[in-house]
């Protein structure tokens, strides 16, 4: 549904937010750092613990022999927001959006939702994503001739940036590598979550109480993870998407902080047109991605008419554990989308359909504005937020 826009002033009125998410995420974007074991939130019993992760990718034959080679892919850190009751099974796994290099966006959306529902909040980084990936993808002067170079070999591409030329480069190369960092890191994320549920988290209480917030592309991977449910974990799990929710097909990722024209024309085309073709022999890859309940979930959300049935009767049975919003100026992920791929026949929409009266994208739908402007991100910060609380909690 479309939510009407009172004026702010009588919203504000009726409704004071909780918390000052401008202030709040200039304090922890200077308060963060990924080397620190542990990090006091002043004024808060809310803590964030930097716990270390060793990926098994050996155990993953589906990747590139060069990719197994980068280090900062199978050994890194993620954050955990601890509540202030630190013995509180509940957890919340919060997934992040594509070509994202930094945490920063994400602290005070982690915060709030620790806080708010006494939950332990888990960033974990998609593979080759935040610190799994180079420090140099994300340096200007180390990126920018590779940007050069590629403009200069096939031509001017639109969108391309310094910040996009590490993954426009890898996914033009080998479109492949879209599917096999999605799977790396459904391996990782299962074992991760193992480990909780088996008591054995150095920081999280044994638990089985497992819900997902899950933004942009992480929504695309906490559906496949939903529907496949590895390991039975995600059974009674409760998933809240923003700005996501869309089939593969639907969704426009062209964009100066994703990934070029050239590269998602590549990928569209490969995913559109010739992946079910190559699903061909005996490989193991193939009997994945045939047979598995996590492959045939990835297949089925690439675009609506591909494995309907399969997608649909299983929305179905999750449309009680599913809640999405989805904005109408998102040209990333359309609202159109979100609301074609949750669709249940005769049941109310999980999906709302909400604008905000300030200037925003897809990329970055919370921006950091002067006061006045700043106390409208403010408002619809704690709107979108209250929301997922209120459904996670």
């Amino acid at each position: 549904m479309l939510m009407s826009l009172l004026p702010l002033q009588n919203i504000l009125e009726q409704n004071k937010t909780e918390m000052d998410y401008t202030k709040t995420f200039n304090e922890l974007k200077t308060l963060f750092a990924s080397d620190k074991a542990e990090i006091l939130i002043p004024g808060s019993d809310v803590k964030i613990h930097n716990v270390n992760f060793h990926a098994d990718v050996s155990t993953n034959s589906f990747s590139n022999k060069s990719d197994v080679l980068i280090p900062e892919n199978i050994s890194f850190s993620y954050p955990v927001f601890s509540p202030s009751d630190p013995k509180s099974d509940k957890v919340i796994l919060l997934l992040h959006g594509l070509n994202e290099r930094s945490w920063v966006k994400y602290l005070v959306w982690a915060y709030y939702l620790s806080l708010n529902t006494d939950s332990h909040v888990i960033l974990f980084p998609i593979s080759f994503h935040i610190n799994r990936s180079p420090v140099a993808w994300k340096d200007p002067r180390t990126m920018i001739p590779f940007m050069k170079n590629r403009n200069a070999s096939i031509g001017e591409v639109n969108m391309s940036s310094f910040a996009n030329i590490a993954l426009s480069n890898r996914l033009t190369e080998d479109p492949m590598r879209f599917m096999k960092s999605g799977y790396q890191t459904t391996t990782d994320i299962t074992k991760l979550l193992l480990s909780v549920r088996n008591g054995e988290h150095p920081v999280i209480p044994q638990s089985s109480n497992i819900n997902i917030f899950a933004y942009s592309i992480g929504a695309f991977l906490a559906q496949i993870i939903m529907m496949g449910n590895p390991e039975n974990l995600f059974t009674e799990s409760k998933l809240f998407i923003f700005c996501g929710g869309s089939v593969f097909s639907n969704m426009h990722g062209s964009s100066k902080l994703i990934m070029d024209s050239r590269a998602f024309d590549e990928v569209y085309s490969y995913y559109l047109n010739d992946f079910e073709q190559s699903l061909t022999g005996k490989s193991q890859l193939v009997k994945f991605l045939k047979t598995s309940q996590v492959g045939m979930a990835f297949r089925s959300m690439i675009d609506l008419s591909r494995l309907k049935g399969f997608r649909e009767n299983i929305f179905k049975k999750l449309r009680n554990q599913m809640h999405s919003i989805t904005l109408i100026q998102d040209t990333v992920i359309p609202s159109e989308g979100v609301v074609a791929t949750l669709k249940i026949p005769d049941k109310k929409s999980i999906v709302d359909v909400w604008d905000f009266p300030y200037t925003y994208c897809h990329e970055n739908p919370f921006p950091i504005f002067d006061l006045p402007q700043s106390k409208q991100v403010d408002f619809w910060f704690e709107k979108v937020f209250s929301e997922a609380q209120a459904f996670l909690s």
